[in-house]
């Protein structure tokens, strides 16, 4: 079948195909082979074929041949990309995002991402079990990639804790924490809900912001009548975000837990990540799109254009970029992640008075991966094996996403063809997020994913979707 190039082939024997690899490996045939493309795997990038069968990766080497052949002849193949922080289809005061699970998930595959993960979130006197399963049966019907959820910690859920090795159990082993808004934790709270995680061998994530002071700058703010949205990113300093995310690294060594770090911003936080691993600590931490490529200066803008960059933590100084993308190349920060949270125009303009009445969040599940790979790779910023490695690979590890993100025989077949001379300029026409603005309009693209499976099965095909709602699995997820 082909000389191998690669010796270490990692095979999960809990996800492996009704036909064995041996058995597989005698046939002359795969079902599906990507031939002659540049396969990421890891450090390594090597001219291969990839070939598929049963859903599965089951061999990877030169003339391999299948039922079915594509010619990826000057074509990147990735692992599909793994998003770890969506919100579809979620409920965020009097709205909902605007994005459900089909058209969330539709258009994250035409993006290059077979898998996501959002959240739960129970009403004050629902069991953690309970709303697991309502947010599953949501998803299902509509999801058309695989999917899982962080289950959501709120006040009303510290008397819940002792239901947390039961979340584990179903496969949601990461809860989200957070130090802002009214539904915030105290430190208290934190520490308590860290050790019930640690004892179930769950992982903590954290929004880390300083709630007290966000709240007592924003009254200050409104009082002297500044209530336009270039008052959001300085009511939310770097500063506070970063005392924030030390606290959270503090407690997480109290309690004697790993703990992942939502949506990293500036610098502040970088530097309290870096010197927290470098003393061993397992601390982990994310940046988005919109820090990587946007800045404070879009909230200058005049009417509803300054209010739909409004998200929280706020766009920096550009100065902040860099700092960034150091820190991704350095593996200081591990995750690309959208924070993907789409409201509609009127949405934004609706509470143009009062920039903390906004609702925050920004859309980018679809032009992530291609964004890291234009301004990442194409700029000089990251390698190939990085790029893969901070939107695919790890957050894939980090998640407990056992049988994911790497193109190794016997892990899903979750699969990208990407065209590195593709040129692609974004608009709300080009885009297919369910909202009706993009804060990436006019950007230009050169690589855009052309192909994009699931399991072995067609999501996109030259560019086209050809999935179907309910396509996607629930994701067991565990570490």
């Amino acid at each position: 079948s082909g000389e191998w190039l690669v010796a270490r082939f990692l095979v999960d024997p809990q996800t492996r195909p009704s036909r064995t690899l041996k058995e597989m490996l005698k046939m002359s045939d795969y079902d599906l082979v990507l031939k002659n493309g540049l396969v990421v795997m890891g450090e390594a990038v090597v001219a291969a074929d990839v070939g598929v069968m049963g859903g599965k990766i089951a061999g990877i080497a030169h003339h391999l041949h299948g039922t079915e052949e594509i010619d990826c002849q000057g074509h990147i193949v990735t692992p599909g990309a793994v998003d770890v922080h969506v919100h579809l289809q979620y409920p965020i005061g009097p709205l909902t995002t605007g994005d459900d699970f089909f058209t969330g998930t539709r258009a994250a595959a035409l993006g290059g991402t077979t898998t996501i993960i959002d959240f739960v979130e129970a009403r004050p006197q629902q069991p953690l079990l309970d709303a697991l399963h309502e947010r599953h049966m949501l998803a299902a019907e509509r999801a058309v990639i695989d999917y899982g959820f962080h289950m959501t910690i709120t006040p009303t859920d510290i008397p819940k804790l002792d239901q947390v090795p039961a979340v584990v159990a179903a496969g949601c082993p990461s809860f989200k924490h957070y130090m802002a808004y009214s539904f915030r934790l105290h430190d208290g709270e934190l520490l308590q809900s860290f050790q019930a995680i640690r004892r179930a061998g769950g992982l903590p994530i954290v929004h880390a912001e300083n709630w007290d002071v966000i709240q007592a700058l924003v009254r200050q703010n409104l009082a002297a009548g500044r209530t336009e949205p270039r008052w959001h990113p300085r009511s939310r300093p770097a500063l506070m975000e970063g005392e924030a995310a030390g606290r959270v690294i503090n407690l997480a060594a109290l309690a004697e837990t790993p703990v992942y770090i939502f949506h990293v911003s500036c610098q502040a936080v970088v530097e309290r990540i870096a010197a927290a691993r470098a003393q061993g600590q397992p601390v982990y931490g994310e940046t988005c799109p919109q820090y990587l490529l946007l800045d404070d200066s879009l909230f200058e803008q005049p009417g509803v254009a300054g209010a739909l960059p409004i998200c929280s933590p706020p766009l920096r100084p550009r100065s902040e970029q860099a700092h960034l993308w150091a820190a991704l190349a350095r593996g200081d920060l591990q995750v690309i992640s959208t924070d993907h949270c789409p409201f509609w125009l009127a949405d934004k303009a609706a509470a143009l008075e009062d920039f903390s009445r906004i609702p925050g969040g920004v859309p980018s599940i679809e032009s992530r991966f291609a964004l890291a790979y234009t301004f990442g790779v194409g700029a000089g910023r990251l390698s190939l094996s990085q790029w893969v490695a901070r939107c695919c690979t790890t957050p894939a590890q980090l998640m407990g996403l056992t049988h994911k993100g790497q193109i190794a025989v016997g892990y899903d077949a979750d699969l990208v063809v990407f065209d590195p001379q593709w040129p692609v300029t974004l608009s709300t026409e080009t885009l297919h997020e369910n909202v009706d603005w993009t804060l990436y309009a006019g950007r230009q693209l050169t690589g855009w994913p052309r192909h994009t499976l699931s399991r072995g099965r067609w999501l996109v095909r030259d560019g086209a979707f050809v999935g179907r709602p309910g396509q996607g699995q629930f994701v067991c997820r565990h570490f």
